[in-house]
């Protein structure tokens, strides 16, 4: 990252501290809802909040390696010597979004066969394309970080086909109670996923700041994505366990 004014320097640390929170909060809302929806819908709402607890950790060591390669004295920013690790949020990536993916999955309640098949395609296919976008991220080669960006939108374009496409039929067959909610879970990966390529690709415009820019908007964009679609996604579980006639405790 570039080096930072105050102001920059306090944004990104009290962004990186936030999410942290917003992520730790969401895990105890998905975990301590479990009674809130009916046994089939359980597994879902356990993934949903792995999710969020994996971020919160990621996010807390990236809060950690920030705080630590930087130094703000009164009010003059400096470097410390030490890097800043930018690894852990694709490795946190790496886990949680497939489990994203697997959660939508689950709350459906497909067949087993269908739930295994579209949770290893739609799973695969998401580590796939962190795998292809990290090379970019930290190359310093403004081509390379093309390349490799358009590589990883390969595998996103994939999974956009699928939950608009093939899973057209299961979500007609949902209870008419989630259906619309199922079909929104949908628009809500595809938005929110949209939003991590145009961050990446900010640093190839050369403007000022592009570092912080990045890392405020993957903040924001992961907020959205893990612990907005995670509350989508206990609303799809409570709306079918209602209409399965399940009582919450």
């Amino acid at each position: 990252m570039e080096n930072l004014s105050f102001n920059e320097y306090q944004l990104v640390y009290n962004f990186f501290s936030f999410t942290f929170a917003a992520m730790a909060a969401g895990t105890l809302f998905s975990w301590l809802n479990l009674g809130s929806v009916s046994a089939s819908y359980r597994p879902a709402m356990v993934v949903t909040g792995l999710v969020t607890f994996i971020a919160a950790y990621h996010y807390l060591q990236i809060f950690i390696s920030f705080d630590g390669a930087y130094s703000a004295v009164d009010g003059v920013v400096s470097s410390t010597g030490e890097a800043f690790n930018v690894t852990y949020r694709y490795v946190d990536w790496l886990l949680t979004v497939p489990l994203l993916l697997i959660e939508l999955i689950l709350v459906m309640k497909l067949s087993s066969s269908e739930t295994v098949n579209r949770c290893v395609v739609l799973g695969s296919a998401a580590a796939l394309m962190i795998i292809l976008g990290y090379p970019g991220e930290i190359s310093t080669d403004l081509a390379g970080r093309l390349s490799w960006g358009l590589a990883a939108m390969i595998p996103f374009l994939f999974i956009v086909y699928i939950l608009f496409f093939g899973l057209k039929s299961s979500i007609e067959a949902q209870p008419i109670e989630a259906r619309g909610l199922v079909s929104r879970a949908c628009w809500v990966v595809v938005i929110t996923w949209s939003f991590y390529p145009v961050v990446y690709f900010l640093p190839m415009l050369g403007f000022e700041s592009a570092g912080v820019a990045v890392e405020i908007g993957y903040s924001i964009a992961d907020i959205a994505a893990k612990v907005g679609f995670g509350i989508l996604i206990y609303m799809i579980a409570r709306k079918k366990s209602e209409a399965e006639g399940y009582v919450a405790k």
